[in-house]
């Protein structure tokens, strides 16, 4: 099983360190998360490093939101093939941030099987 890159952007600190902490325990999957506050830093992060796996995005952030993130992030081919996690409380955006491009979404708070199960679906990890 190789180990993924992952992108982790939210806004809130305690978000990202609680799935960075259900991570940690998945170090055969996990290599690298790398973290951004904002869909702005998201989008620099994902310019200067080509080898990003996965996504794990918010949705309500500042400066840059999650859809934002999205349009610009699927408009650019070389990322067409990275899959796209959407983190949110509200599970009514589903079908609008499917339509922007995130492959899949997961209701907060978010649990550790769900999380790993999903992250393998999408990278193609499945045991």
């Amino acid at each position: 099983m190789r180990q993924l890159k992952i992108l982790l952007v939210d806004d809130d600190t305690i978000n990202r360190k609680l799935i960075k902490t259900l991570l940690s325990h998945h170090q055969d999957l996990v290599k690298d998360i790398i973290e951004a506050n904002n869909g702005a830093e998201a989008l620099e992060i994902v310019e200067s490093n080509s080898d990003i796996d996965l996504v794990l995005l918010d949705i309500l952030m500042p400066i840059l939101d999650g859809r934002d993130f999205l349009k610009t992030f699927r408009s650019q081919k070389s990322n067409s093939n990275i899959p796209v996690i959407v983190l949110t409380t509200d599970d009514s955006q589903k079908k609008e941030v499917l339509n922007y491009g995130a492959d899949d979404i997961l209701i907060k708070p978010i649990k550790e099987d769900s999380l790993i199960k999903h992250i393998k679906y999408w990278t193609q990890e499945v045991e």
